[in-house]
């Protein structure tokens, strides 16, 4: 008989516990072995009856959720906690405090902390309660999950240490344009991405990730404080300029002008997902250039930005996908690769590394100094 991946439910509301449980039990695939009404009471569960997955509320009473899933992750590595969270500002930061500490993923709710509508994102959570199953089942998952528990208990708070950097170069000069688009388990990635990145960098980045409008703002801020080059979420008539990155907001296509200088945002196309990789990546292949574009896919289901990583290959620019190794979820990534639209292919850690190379790459041909 085929295994059953089970699921332990954790919310304070009977309502979400009960509408949790009917989504999750549509599908063959999955079986909700128990459920937990706060903290608490999902450690003791979690030691109990094992589960697979669990999805996690983040506001409970007697033990919050961030809470309770550090305690679970220090003793069960093994287990992914998808959180299910609200589509507030406060909700969002906790979701990337959550995420940061070894969350695999969220789902936001539709409508507050207790959504009678919860069935719109019912597909969504059961695919990502699949997707941190097979996930699990992959040491550098289970390693990824052990260096951040480790580090939650070296800190003294659960809030990051913030580093003050020197502000990022100002010049109005733009030599390269670095499109990186990301998906299921992007925000951690990103956190670890994007501030090794120096303060000099010969290039504007455009960040694609797939995340609800209400959520785009607050990740925005808190790249910002983490990037040593200038970061914010994007607007239209932004500037694009060597050591300024920007994030796709919500909701929106990010597109470049006309004038291949100015952001502009659209609603439409309208596409599965909004922002969409390939929109980006086609717009600024279109007014920037296959010479100055550099492509990065990484971690995320589907196939968005595969077929553009495919064009910019084509058209002289340089692309980068992650690797199997440490990709989270290996499906972005792995459509670019087979579709003959990645030069190189690397682990997370070293794509930081490559995007450094193919900028100065883009440089020298160039002929600038």
């Amino acid at each position: 008989m085929k295994h059953r991946i089970k699921v332990l439910i954790v919310d304070d509301s009977a309502l979400m516990r009960r509408t949790l449980k009917e989504i999750l039990q549509t599908d063959d695939e999955l079986e909700v072995i128990g459920t937990a009404r706060d903290g608490r009471d999902a450690v003791e569960k979690a030691n109990e009856l094992k589960p697979d997955v669990i999805t996690m509320d983040i506001n409970m009473p007697v033990m919050d959720g961030l809470t309770s899933m550090q305690h679970i992750l220090h003793d069960h590595p093994e287990i992914p906690v998808v959180m299910i969270s609200s589509l507030t500002t406060e909700g969002a930061l906790t979701t990337f405090e959550a995420l940061a500490l070894g969350a695999f993923d969220y789902v936001a709710k539709p409508s507050g902390t207790v959504s009678s509508n919860l069935h719109i994102v019912g597909r969504e959570i059961i695919e990502k309660v699949k997707l941190a199953y097979r996930s699990s089942k992959r040491r550098s998952w289970i390693n990824r999950i052990r260096e951040r528990t480790a580090a939650a208990g070296r800190r003294t708070s659960a809030v990051p240490v913030r580093v003050r950097r020197q502000p990022a170069p100002q010049t109005g000069d733009l030599t390269a344009v670095v499109v990186v688009g990301i998906s299921t388990g992007g925000p951690g990635t990103l956190m670890h991405l994007l501030p090794k990145l120096p303060p000099d960098l010969e290039a504007a980045v455009l960040v694609v990730q797939h995340m609800p409008a209400s959520f785009t703002s607050s990740f925005a801020k808190r790249l910002a404080e983490a990037c040593a080059i200038s970061f914010k979420e994007a607007e239209a008539g932004d500037v694009l300029a060597n050591g300024r990155g920007y994030l796709a907001p919500g909701g929106y296509q990010l597109l470049v002008h006309r004038d291949g200088r100015l952001l502009r945002v659209s609603r439409s196309p309208v596409t599965t997902f909004m922002p969409s990789v390939n929109v980006t990546m086609e717009s600024v292949l279109e007014r920037i250039g296959g010479s100055r574009t550099v492509g990065v896919l990484m971690t995320g289901m589907g196939d968005d930005g595969a077929d553009a990583m495919v064009n910019i290959r084509r058209a002289g620019g340089i692309t980068i996908a992650e690797d199997e190794s440490t990709a989270i979820v290996f499906g972005m990534p792995r459509e670019a690769i087979a579709r003959g639209g990645a030069e190189i292919v690397v682990p997370a850690h070293r794509v930081p590394d490559e995007i450094i190379k193919a900028v100065e790459r883009i440089r020298g041909a160039l002929g600038t100094t």
